[in-house]
């Protein structure tokens, strides 16, 4: 299976923004194993500008421009040097693409893209990819990591987007606030009941929510890619995922429900 796997702010850092180490490690050797076992893995990762907060030793999230945008410089350095160091102990090579709207929009720049991105994978690389938010002008250019990961699952036809994140999947209502809530397992159609259900953003450090959410999935499942949200603090759950077994709510792309 070629699978995209993307991790929110709020699986990699701790509430302070310092890196959650137990649990990068975690991810790092599943995902590692994971290619051991003849998969082609892409991680799509946030994360830039919290771990820059935290090395800052900044209180809270900046909120100006600039101030983010020297948090991202300076937290993507660490992110890089951190997956780069634990992706290495199990004999894989990390490659770092850092990406704008422009980079998806522009025809050629898109292209070119989609050739790196093709010839990384075939050298057996790890491609580790965020939104460049040291010269992106809209936080999020791009649309946000959620967007990111279904534009760059769909662009490498990868069969399968997993967004890990602070929650468990969709539910039929906000879980924090409806104790009676229930997980929805499967999703074969973004009807109007569907958008409904999304709420507000996601964590202060993130900048995620279940709109983002779905509409990665909107992405995904228009072009055939299966996505699963599910919740980032148990990264061996991408061992259940890859066997088929129900984790997380799972978006099916288009023109496989009568497939299975």
């Amino acid at each position: 299976m070629r699978i995209v796997v993307k991790v929110g702010t709020s699986t990699l850092t701790h509430s302070t923004g310092k890196l959650n180490i137990r649990r990068v490690e975690s991810l790092c050797k599943v995902m590692s194993d994971l290619k051991n076992a003849g998969h082609e893995l892409v991680l799509v990762s946030s994360g830039a500008i919290a771990m820059g907060v935290g090395k800052l030793n900044l209180q809270r999230r900046p909120t100006d421009m600039p101030t983010k945008q020297a948090a991202a410089a300076i937290g993507q350095c660490e992110l890089m040097y951190t997956y780069d160091k634990l992706f290495d102990e199990y004999h894989h090579t990390v490659a770092q693409i850092l990406l704008t709207g422009s980079d998806v929009e522009d025809p050629q720049r898109h292209e070119n893209f989609q050739n790196t991105m093709s010839r990384l994978l075939e050298m057996g690389a790890l491609p580790v990819i965020n939104e460049n938010d040291t010269v992106a002008t809209a936080e999020i250019a791009v649309g946000d990591n959620d967007t990111l990961g279904a534009i760059v699952a769909v662009n490498i036809h990868a069969d399968l987007l997993v967004l890990m994140s602070d929650i468990e999947g969709l539910f039929t209502a906000d879980p924090h606030k409806d104790p009676s809530a229930t997980l929805i397992p499967r999703v074969e159609e973004l009807g109007p009941e569907i958008w409904a259900l999304a709420g507000g953003s996601g964590s202060e450090l993130g900048t995620g929510g279940m709109v983002t959410k779905l509409r990665a999935a909107e992405l995904c499942m228009a072009a055939g890619c299966d996505m699963i949200i599910t919740n980032g603090s148990r990264p061996k759950d991408l061992y259940d995922i890859v066997e088929g077994k129900a984790v997380g709510t799972r978006f099916v792309g288009l023109g496989k429900k009568r497939a299975e």
